[in-house]
């Protein structure tokens, strides 16, 4: 691919007024539109009106080339403008920086450059001494380092960009990074950390007007944790939360929020509750995979039936089994109804066939097996494996022994006596 970069500086410069940007934009294709639009950029004038106008041929200009998915040219623009942001005020350089990398985010497989790029602006940023800039691009680097599971990397920018942004008492930065940080810690799994995050964040919220959208984020991570803590009912109330926030301004987190809502529902046993979510005039806007996903998961909760579990998870493997969220806590619910199916069907029996259990709960033998040596070993019920014989013995209950608690609780009365007599002798001895 030829860079338009590098063809600009053969072409004549176009002049920076309104009347180039209108020829460019009703040029008969894309290419040539960007063409012109480098050739406006080209233009030495430094007037007041040529540098707005400039700025009207770069928004431009990074709307056509994230159309055309030109994302190298995106990063050859930031580049080439660099002289340019000399000219105009710091927070115009600002917007125009984070305009182009939330550009080249718009096109997908950019995970990497969108990496190198804002490592190249924090470097400029630096050697320029634009703190503001620099403290948001690092930001945004850090939530793609986490997004590329690089945590250690992320977790070491975010220690030190936090302290900074706490001295500076930039409040609004501040909830960005805490939330970060709340994600970044509950993808390593340290939820006390994540939540302490999370509270700063919370903190940091009230003193300042949040926009919608950054509030829906808090509430919608809140919720996250919350369910990780088996509190599904206040995680409800949070994904709701969420919800609500991008359903008014139709984000496509929206979508996420109320597939979240729906498996609180399924794991507080309201599975019964999810249809009627589902056909709501909110939910009927959203209706797709993900839903019907959830749906299918709560019919097969509502009908305790492993079988149709596993036909769920198999059919919408990637709205359920790739979600790290939902991964988890399906996990956690099929394990307890292969347990409560398994200890229901073993009841009758002192022994039984294992391949008898498994045709009964419609799983492979050896699912069966395996679980059913966990379930010994976690003592959930009495009993040893015949593999010779493929049977499983169960075992009566045993009787608990009254020896034990009986031992201790007499121990407990001396430990008592010894105290009494301690006390008595040393109010003797004063």
């Amino acid at each position: 691919m030829v860079s338009y970069v590098i063809s600009t500086f053969s072409a004549s410069y176009l002049p920076a007024t309104t009347d180039s940007i209108a020829q460019a934009l009703e040029a008969k294709d894309a290419s040539e539109s960007i063409s012109m639009l480098y050739r406006v950029l080209e233009n030495p004038s430094a007037s007041p009106e040529a540098l707005r106008i400039k700025e009207q041929a770069i928004t431009n200009l990074t709307e056509l080339l994230t159309q055309e998915k030109k994302a190298e040219d995106l990063r050859s623009l930031l580049t080439q403008l660099r002289p340019f942001f000399s000219l105009i005020p710091k927070a115009k350089t600002a917007k125009i920086v984070r305009g182009i990398i939330d550009a080249v985010a718009k096109i997908p497989g950019t995970s990497d450059l969108q990496i190198s790029l804002c490592k190249e602006m924090v470097e400029w940023t630096r050697a320029e001494k634009r703190t503001f800039l620099r403290q948001r691009v690092e930001a945004r680097l850090a939530a793609l380092l986490m997004e590329s599971k690089e945590y250690s990397e992320a977790l070491t920018l975010l220690s030190s960009l936090i302290k900074e942004v706490r001295r500076l008492d930039d409040k609004l930065l501040l909830v960005d990074i805490d939330l970060l940080e709340s994600k970044l810690h509950f993808s390593l799994r340290n939820l006390p950390k994540a939540k302490a995050a999370l509270t700063a964040a919370r903190t940091a919220a009230n003193a300042i007007y949040v926009p919608p959208a950054q509030q829906g984020t808090i509430d919608l991570q809140s919720g996250i944790l919350h369910a990780e803590e088996k509190d599904y009912k206040t995680a409800y109330s949070y994904f709701f939360e969420a919800f609500e926030a991008f359903n008014a301004l139709e984000d496509p987190r929206a979508v996420f929020s109320l597939k979240y809502m729906l498996l609180c529902k399924i794991m507080v046993s309201q599975a019964d509750d999810v249809s009627g979510i589902i056909s709501s005039k909110a939910g009927l806007q959203y209706v797709g995979p993900d839903l019907d996903a959830m749906k299918a998961v709560a019919d097969a909760h509502s009908k305790r039936s492993l079988k149709f579990f596993e036909t769920a998870l198999r059919d919408y493997r990637a709205q359920l089994e790739e979600d790290p969220i939902v991964h988890r806590h399906l996990s956690s619910l099929y394990d307890t109804l292969l347990e409560q199916n398994l200890c229901r069907l073993i009841e009758p029996y002192s022994r039984v066939e294992i391949a008898h259990v498994a045709e009964m709960i419609e799983l492979p033998v050896d699912h069966v097996e395996k679980k059913l040596s966990q379930m010994i070993l976690d003592k959930k019920f009495a009993g040893t494996l015949d593999q010779g014989a493929g049977c499983l013995v169960i075992f009566d209950d045993p009787k608990p022994d009254a020896i034990f608690p009986a031992t201790l609780e007499t121990i407990a009365n001396i430990g008592k006596v010894v105290d009494s007599l301690y006390v008595r002798s040393a109010r003797i001895m004063a």
